[in-house]
């Protein structure tokens, strides 16, 4: 599978490639194969995210996991820039209970894109995440749509 590594003010952004569609992004960095045009594009869009400049994101992606998961993840892409859900209102818009919903969160096979941090406690606390630095991680992309994180 082609994989690219972008540098992100949160450190290195693997993304991943299967069959003409995103996969996978992760917090790490890998061995780069040859940058695929929708590698090339992927970086670009994530790029301007964290610049700033980008909310929203326009590529094939393609998340493996159960179909319940891809309910969850779909109802998560839905979540407009700079807004949140709770896992409890996740739910109800799903038909089912919060937890479900936070395990489905924790197993987002592209975070950023599908945007798993846009979900927060019934309390509005942060709650948990599973990717990169877990919390902080979190919490610089909610500040960044706030608009309260200065990208580097």
């Amino acid at each position: 599978m082609p994989r690219l590594t972008i540098d992100t003010p949160l450190g290195p952004l693997s993304i991943t490639e299967q069959e003409g569609m995103i996969a996978a992004i992760g917090w790490r960095n890998c061995q780069p194969d040859s940058p695929t045009p929708l590698l090339q594009e992927s970086a670009g869009q994530i790029t301007d995210y964290f610049a700033g400049t980008r909310k929203s994101f326009d590529l094939p992606l393609n998340p493996a996991g159960t179909e319940f998961q891809q309910r969850v993840w779909k109802r998560m892409s839905e979540i407009p820039y700079g807004e949140t859900l709770s896992y409890g209102e996740l739910a109800k818009a799903i038909g089912t209970s919060p937890r479900p919903v936070g395990t489905a969160c924790g197993r987002n096979p592209i975070p950023v894109i599908i945007p798993c941090h846009r979900v927060l406690a019934a309390d509005q606390k942060i709650g948990g995440y599973t990717g990169g630095a877990g919390i902080k991680t979190k919490a610089f992309l909610l500040d960044l749509e706030a608009g309260q994180s200065a990208p580097s």
